[in-house]
């Protein structure tokens, strides 16, 4: 199966199929939700110190129960530390994510350009267009980088002024 703009063409049983099958989860959805909703009005009642534990068990548990390996579960700890980090320090989540979607093709790239160059990373500064590209990458994320620098030193700033606030 190939998948793209000729797969209805192609494979017309296996498209409707598809498409038969959302229509039927969603109608499973409907017939399951309607009754339980007063359960997860519930759940949304439950104090957070409780609830958070019973989330990170649970996302364990289920990390753990894909490929029995505790390499996994750490992969994913340091993933959470990781994305609260990126959040409390306010990064957009969305550029993170096309850069995890994108990075294989990247790297697929550039494996391949070392290789039509021999392994000479000269390769991507040889040609102007290359040259530019990089070099429009470079400021911004050095103008990023400044943004960033900035922000912080505005956070510290407003830190000491509330330190100063309470002392008082």
């Amino acid at each position: 199966m190939a998948p793209g703009p000729l797969l209805i063409q192609n494979q017309p049983a296996l498209f409707w199929g598809f498409i038969a099958s959302m229509y039927v989860g969603n109608v499973m959805l409907l017939i399951l939700n309607l009754p339980l909703v007063g359960v997860f009005v519930n759940i949304l009642r439950v104090p957070y110190p409780y609830l958070y534990p019973a989330i990170l068990v649970f996302s364990i548990l289920g990390v753990y129960a894909v490929n029995a390996s505790v390499v996994d579960v750490w992969i994913m700890l340091v993933m959470g530390v990781l994305g609260y980090v990126l959040r409390k320090l306010d990064f957009e989540t969305a550029p993170i994510v096309l850069g995890v979607v994108l990075a294989p093709l990247i790297e697929l790239s550039l494996r391949q350009s070392l290789a039509m160059s021999d392994g000479r990373y000269a390769i991507f500064l040889e040609h102007r267009i290359a040259a530019a590209l990089l070099a429009f990458g470079l400021g911004l994320v050095l103008l990023n980088l400044y943004t960033f620098a900035r922000r912080g030193l505005d956070w510290r700033a407003r830190m000491a002024l509330a330190e100063k606030g309470d002392s008082s």
